[in-house]
């Protein structure tokens, strides 16, 4: 029996991205192949512009691409010019019910709007809106998300999916029909089988980029576990132009959840990917809290690197020989490595170090800076403890 392999359904890598306009957000594009975006919300109050700036400053520092406020009312509408004004990163304003909010964004120079007109009971003041918007190049997205959607009403027979869809092209249309099309669209659920058929069945309906994500999604494991569920299906079949991993967290770790999912998929190469084994009784070496250590100090990295930390010589340079660079861990002590070859051995405590000059070797070899001196420090110490005495193949 022969099986073709080459069948684009079998072949490797995320399928061919989904064709869609283009739409910019500040320098940022959206959508018609370019990069998906990771984007995140700031948790901070939106009035209070210096912990705002501030929050939108370490959200830039991990790679986030674009930044939404919330605009819940009037002192934060009259904040948005001084954050357009300091912000480093695009910012999005979220807007709800009130136009005159929408108005005062637009007003500031935010480079995207969030908000529904469907939501907002003003005809004129949509009109007004939507008008200011076109004139100006700021761009609209339709946010339907399930639980706002209403009560079914008797003899709908839609599925939750389909009436998450039939909400966002009502949404559409509104705008559509005021000549309006810098549009992009998102169809969030926290049910990750009710999101993707959503955003699979949008996807072949509208020619707009779109907005992923799976909403309300929970702490930072168990959210980031059924984000990366939900998202990385869509992203794989090629839908999917920007994203957010919605987490009750810092926001921060939503950027760095959404390129590790990105990263994974081979969707973006940007920074430190990290390779670590999960460790076992054959470890000869304090992998665990060794893996968290290079994590935090290589996080700044700004060359696409892949970076191994390995516990013991099962896993060591072998299973490990495509990363760039990495450590195997012995007892009390380790090698450095550079795709699958060993270039040195070291004490345990002087791991980290080694990690980061053999780090600045590679750089400069490629004619970049060196980033040692630039690492984050480590945020507490002790985190390192003394290696394992006695060989795995000895202990009883």
């Amino acid at each position: 029996m022969s099986v073709d392999l080459n069948l684009p359904e079998d072949r490797v890598g995320p399928r061919p991205r989904r064709k869609s306009k283009r739409v910019w957000v500040g320098g940022t594009a959206i959508g018609d192949g370019a990069p998906v975006s990771v984007q995140s919300m700031c948790t901070t109050l939106t009035h209070d512009v210096d912990a705002t700036i501030r929050q939108i400053e370490r959200l830039q520092e991990v790679g986030c691409e674009i930044a939404r406020v919330a605009v819940p009312d009037k002192r934060a509408g009259e904040a948005l010019k001084e954050i357009v004004r300091r912000s480093i990163l695009p910012i999005v304003a979220d807007i709800h019910f009130d136009y005159r909010l929408a108005l005062m964004a637009l007003e500031a120079k935010v480079h995207k709007l969030r908000l529904n007109p469907g939501n907002i009971h003003n005809k004129d003041g949509v009109r007004e809106v939507v008008k200011r918007a076109k004139m100006q190049g700021t761009p609209i997205r339709i946010g339907v998300n399930h639980g706002s959607i209403g009560d079914r009403q008797p003899g709908d027979v839609r599925d939750e999916s389909q009436r998450m869809v039939d909400l966002a092209l009502s949404e559409i249309k509104i705008l559509e029909d005021l000549d309006f099309d810098d549009i992009v669209v998102s169809v969030k659920a926290f049910e990750v089988p009710t999101m993707v058929a959503a955003y699979r069945r949008l996807a072949k309906a509208v020619p707009y980029p779109l907005h992923l994500g799976v909403t309300e999604a929970g702490t930072l494991v168990a959210g980031s576990i059924r984000s990366t569920a939900g998202m990385s299906v869509l992203l794989y079949e090629g839908i999917g132009d920007t994203i957010r991993v919605s987490l009750s967290e810092d926001p921060v770790m939503e950027v760095t959840a959404g390129f590790d999912m990105l990263k994974s998929l081979g969707l973006r190469d940007q920074g430190l990917t990290l390779v670590a084994c999960p460790s076992c009784g054959r470890a000869d070496i304090d992998l665990i809290p060794l893996a968290k250590v290079a994590e935090e100090r290589l996080r700044a990295l700004p060359t696409p690197m892949k970076v191994a930390v390995m516990g013991c010589e099962v896993n060591g340079p072998g299973e490990a020989k495509d990363a760039d660079v990495g450590i195997a861990g012995g007892v009390g002590k380790g090698a450095i490595f550079r795709k699958g070859k060993v270039v040195g051995v070291y004490p345990e405590d002087q791991l980290m170090d080694a990690l980061l000059a053999e780090i600045d070797k590679i750089l400069i070899e490629n004619g970049k800076e060196p980033y040692s001196q630039k690492a984050p420090k480590l945020t507490h110490e002790g985190q390192l403890t003394p290696g394992r005495s006695v060989p795995a193949g000895q202990r009883t």
